[in-house]
């Protein structure tokens, strides 16, 4: 059996591309279940960002585990094998085992050290293992990689400064705009991706902040905490008539800002208006690029702009990458030593099997002793199976995975007859 990723990210695919293979939260569960039914694969995990689809599984044959993710992936998207393949990447084994640890601890992101995405494997994760669809494979492979997520951001200085795709747009529109003091500016959702906007405008300071929203509850939540307001959808048109500066990102699946209601929203406006599209899919129809005075810029404009501010942690990205490696060879370790445990538990259990048989064997003669002398024989016994086992044990254990190790597995399973 092999540990496979296949997947698309904001690197191997353009934005309207990766858009198709982004899954929503409340599809997440049934897909990653019917993943993991297919006849190839063991255990799956679906990793669905705005930033990237990764599929993630245990698979019994290789190439026909490639199959099966690669057809979901079309099946999902809408896209055809030669449409999609182009823009597909697979890693298995050890190599899938560093690029999940690289993502993780923030290596892989649009923007270096981005917290946001060791949440997102967290609940990839846990939702796998709600639909019964990640297992003991998936489960020590998923927990090794949070850790070494978690190591990443508490030993080195990766996350500091900006390290979020919301941080990130904020600085963008800033570095693009000047300063946002006065600017009147609408964040439009208030999820994870509006919350961290409206956040770090506020800490930006100056700002006007309009917190358009559909629930009012948490729209209203989320103005208080950066000193806004907050409308409904209802009211986005007049919203964005006034705006300088409409950032969005609700993950709704539809654009919520079409080019009909732009043209209408600035159609007696001649001031330049800035929209930042961080909704995957995305929240903006590609032609309110083409409206006068209008400038969109999305996660491709984003990624490019990131990339500019790479030095600032780049030495920390090696300090990372030390740890990943440490991360993996652990993971290794404990992933070869679980591969030798079947055998190690059949070699005790041919042992002890021959231990009672012969207690059994001795019955009539162990019947003249008293309960203590009794309960010492099998304490006696015991002991003796376990001292001879013990060191066989650890080496069946240490060795896994090497040549030396298959052949004395090989060696245990005829001298116990365990085949």
């Amino acid at each position: 059996m092999s540990i496979l990723v296949i997947g698309v990210n904001h690197r191997s695919s353009p934005v309207a591309l990766l858009e198709r293979l982004t899954l929503a939260p409340d599809t997440l569960g049934k897909a990653v279940a019917g993943l993991a039914q297919r006849d190839n694969i063991r255990e799956s995990v679906v990793l669905s960002t705005c930033n990237r689809t990764e599929v993630y599984v245990v698979a019994e044959l290789f190439h026909g585990a490639y199959g099966d993710v690669r057809d979901f992936l079309c099946e999902i998207s809408d896209l055809s094998v030669d449409e999609l393949t182009p823009h597909l990447y697979s890693q298995h084994d050890s190599a899938a085992v560093t690029h999940l640890f690289e993502v993780a601890a923030g290596l892989d992101s649009v923007v270096l050290g981005e917290g946001e995405i060791l949440g997102q494997v967290r609940t990839a994760w846990e939702t796998a293992q709600h639909e019964g669809a990640a297992r003991s494979s998936l489960n020590l492979l998923f927990r090794s990689a949070i850790e070494a997520g978690k190591r990443a951001r508490s030993e080195t200085g990766i996350s500091r400064g900006t390290a979020s795709v919301s941080h990130a747009a904020v600085e963008m529109i800033s570095d693009v705009i000047g300063d946002l003091a006065g600017k009147r500016v609408a964040v439009i959702g208030a999820g994870s991706m509006g919350e961290g906007v409206a956040v770090a405008l506020h800490r930006a300071g100056g700002a006007q902040i309009t917190v358009v929203n559909r629930s009012p509850e948490r729209g209203a939540a989320l103005a208080n905490r950066v000193n806004g307001d907050t409308v409904g959808f209802e009211q986005l048109t007049s919203i964005v008539e006034v705006a300088d500066v409409v950032v969005a990102g609700t993950g709704a699946g539809d654009p919520v800002l079409t080019v009909d209601l732009v043209a209408e929203a600035r159609a007696n406006s001649s001031a330049p208006l800035h929209i930042v599209d961080i909704g995957m899919p995305r929240d903006v129809e590609p032609e309110v690029n083409a409206l006068p005075g209008v400038t969109v810029f999305d996660l491709d404009h984003l990624s490019a702009w990131a990339d500019r501010g790479l030095a600032h942690r780049a030495g920390e990205a090696d300090q990372v990458r030390v740890i990943v490696n440490e991360e993996v060879e652990d993971f290794n370790i404990e992933s070869t030593a679980r591969q030798a445990a079947p055998l190690v538990a059949s070699m005790h259990e041919a042992a002890e099997r021959v231990r009672s048989g012969e207690i059994d064997r001795f019955a009539n003669r162990l019947n003249a002793l008293d309960d203590g002398s009794r309960d010492a024989v099998e304490a006696l016994t015991k002991a003796i199976i376990a001292k001879l086992l013990h060191e066989p044990s650890v080496r069946l254990k240490g060795q896994a995975g090497t040549p030396q190790g298959d052949r004395n597995a090989a060696a245990v399973r005829d001298l116990f007859d365990l085949s």
